[in-house]
């Protein structure tokens, strides 16, 4: 049975690996670009991932399949939205709380390619609206 490693280590471990890869490609490229060679860093460290992991929403009843979908889910703990844009804003930070809400996850990671050193490019947010389960999201 494989030991499950605390939040901040699984953290840790996300931006050191999002580092090697903005080493190898530097900021520039498409986000989709980035992924694959990102979860092959993340598999490497011994760290389970999936990507493309489908959120739903339910509503009164009705359920949006696929509603949102994010980008890699890690460790089954940690969602990271991959971002390549000028600037983060308050948007993308929104989304991401959102995402990790609606997957119903401790924490996230949004992660900007597009800049000079990728250190600036990462913002970490955390899961603490205990609403979401009670508001019939689920993750599909």
């Amino acid at each position: 049975m494989r030991e499950m490693k605390p939040t901040d280590e699984i953290t840790s471990e996300i931006i050191s690996a999002s580092i090697a890869v903005h080493k190898a490609f530097g900021p520039g490229l498409f986000e989709r670009t980035y992924i694959p060679p990102l979860l092959w860093e993340l598999e490497d460290r011994g760290l389970t991932c999936v990507t493309g992991v489908p959120l739903s929403i339910t509503h009164r009843g009705r359920t949006l399949e696929r509603a949102y979908v994010v980008d890699i889910l890690v460790e089954d703990l940690i969602v990271v939205e991959v971002k390549a844009v000028e600037a983060l804003l308050p948007l993308h930070v929104a989304q991401t709380i959102t995402y990790v809400r609606l997957a119903k996850k401790p924490a996230g990671l949004l992660i900007n390619f597009n800049v000079t050193r990728l250190v600036e490019g990462v913002r970490r947010v955390v899961n603490d609206h205990p609403v979401a389960s009670s508001q019939g999201w689920t993750r599909r």
